[in-house]
């Protein structure tokens, strides 16, 4: 899985700016939850870590899924309406307890990561960097939208990290 610095898809620039910054992190940590993710199969993206837990790369691509809408939309943009992602009452871990070993939850799991980081980033990529200080209404209170972009860039550094022992343990491949 280690690639020479030419064929590494991620950028590791100069980013001049706020938002570049922001904007670079969270594209570089998605590429490598998508490179954990490369050349697996259904059940291997639905394997499990180590009981209890529930843990799976297919889990986290649904999480990340659900949590790149309720930042970015219902959040910071405020579509309070907007449906719940990979969520159901009776069961507050559906993201990763319905990730089944099924081509066509897999194909509905990054089809929906993929639509809602590409809405995140056309949101990011049109906000003006003077706005990133602005307060938006969030459980009871506000947070400033810089605070909602370093929590997302950090989730993203959790996840990748389970993502590189997940992705040890099903096929020994180790790297990016």
């Amino acid at each position: 899985m280690w690639t020479t610095p030419e064929d590494d898809p991620r950028t590791y620039g100069q980013p001049v700016g706020e938002k570049a910054t922001y904007l670079e992190y969270l594209r570089n940590y998605r590429l490598t939850i998508g490179l954990k993710c490369e050349g697996l199969d259904a059940d291997q993206l639905a394997r499990r870590s180590v009981p209890p837990s529930t843990m799976s790369l297919l889990g986290l691509v649904r999480h990340l899924a659900q949590v790149e809408n309720h930042w970015f939309q219902r959040v910071i943009r405020g579509q309070t309406d907007v449906p719940r992602l990979f969520k159901r009452e009776d069961d507050p871990d559906w993201d990763f307890t319905g990730a089944a070993p099924d081509p066509v939850l897999v194909d509905e799991a990054f089809t929906t990561w993929r639509s809602e980081t590409a809405k995140a980033d056309e949101w990011l990529i049109a906000v003006d960097e003077a706005d990133l200080g602005a307060e938006v209404p969030f459980d009871g209170g506000t947070v400033a939208v810089r605070d909602v972009l370093v929590h997302l860039i950090e989730e993203y550094a959790r996840h990748a990290g389970h993502a590189d022992l997940l992705r040890e343990c099903i096929d020994g491949r180790t790297g990016q």
